[in-house]
């Protein structure tokens, strides 16, 4: 077990009813945390990179190689993700380079254009990513928390959603359902009956964007109801920050990150294990 794909974890986890954990990281230690709580937990997991982490770190290729080393080592089948990719010339050069990277899958995101434009920019980037071996997740609606509405008339329409997946001709769809990015609250009340009705009529797998926000009960709901990736990000920096200010109350000469970096990534681990085992 080592580096997969998406196809196979996503083909695995809904044959269970289940629905791949995936995680964003955008520090090597949340990278080491993700592999590690996956395989405590014993389930696949996706660690995913986003195009917001990859203008925060400069660069792409040394957090992905990092990324894909882990994998390789890992005890459980691990995949790499690109999320929420708004650039088509970034997304293209990502796409060059997946092979060497180890990248099995991307998000190209212009949820917030016109629906015609959304349609002809995905298709555009799944048929170069198609074409180099990748999976491609859109998205349709306006998850909240990106410069994006958060109400019922933003939602995913079934209708539009199988006539958005056969234009686009993705393999994930990504589903506003009443989730939201960056809450650090478990508040977040999911469209169930929505869930299972784009569930039955779109073709490809669903994915709940915003899981942070949504409390574990709600999360095990939406997976019954036929989500299968459940995106986290959020919760893994609110978690790893509350220990690392825990370290450094305790600690406050400590100057060697490895001091107090120890336990955020600790904590960070217990969450992702935790997380794993209730979605995965």
């Amino acid at each position: 077990m080592s580096l997969v794909a998406a196809a196979s974890l996503v083909a695995g986890a809904a044959a269970r009813g289940r629905a791949v954990p995936a995680f964003n990281v955008i520090t090597l230690e949340q990278a080491e945390a993700v592999v590690g709580g996956a395989a405590d937990a014993g389930v696949g997991a996706l660690v995913q990179v986003s195009e917001n982490a990859i203008g925060f770190r400069g660069g792409f290729a040394p957090l992905l190689a990092a990324c894909r080393e882990l994998a390789r080592e890992a005890t459980v089948p691990i995949g790499i993700h690109l999320d929420h990719l708004e650039d088509s010339e970034l997304a293209a050069a990502l796409v060059a380079r997946a092979p060497e990277l180890g990248v099995g899958s991307l998000m190209f995101d212009r949820a917030t254009l016109p629906y015609d434009e959304n349609v002809a920019l995905t298709a555009r980037v799944a048929a170069d990513a198609h074409a180099a071996g990748l999976w491609v997740e859109g998205e349709l609606g306006e998850v909240g928390g990106k410069n994006g509405a958060h109400a019922p008339g933003v939602r995913t329409h079934p209708e539009e959603a199988v006539a958005f997946v056969a234009a686009t001709g993705v393999d994930l769809l990504a589903v506003a359902v009443g989730s939201s990015h960056a809450m650090r609250e478990r508040t977040a009340a999911i469209d169930l009956d929505l869930v299972a009705r784009l569930a039955s009529a779109v073709p490809v797998p669903l994915v709940l964007h915003g899981s942070s926000g949504v409390a574990d009960a709600v999360l095990a709901d939406a997976v019954a109801a036929g989500i299968r990736k459940v995106n986290v990000g959020t919760v893994l920096g609110v978690v790893g920050t509350t220990r690392l200010r825990e370290e450094l109350a305790a600690n406050p000469d400590a100057v060697d990150p490895r001091k107090y970096l120890r336990g955020v990534r600790a904590a960070t681990r217990d969450e992702v294990a935790r997380l794993a085992a209730l979605v995965g």
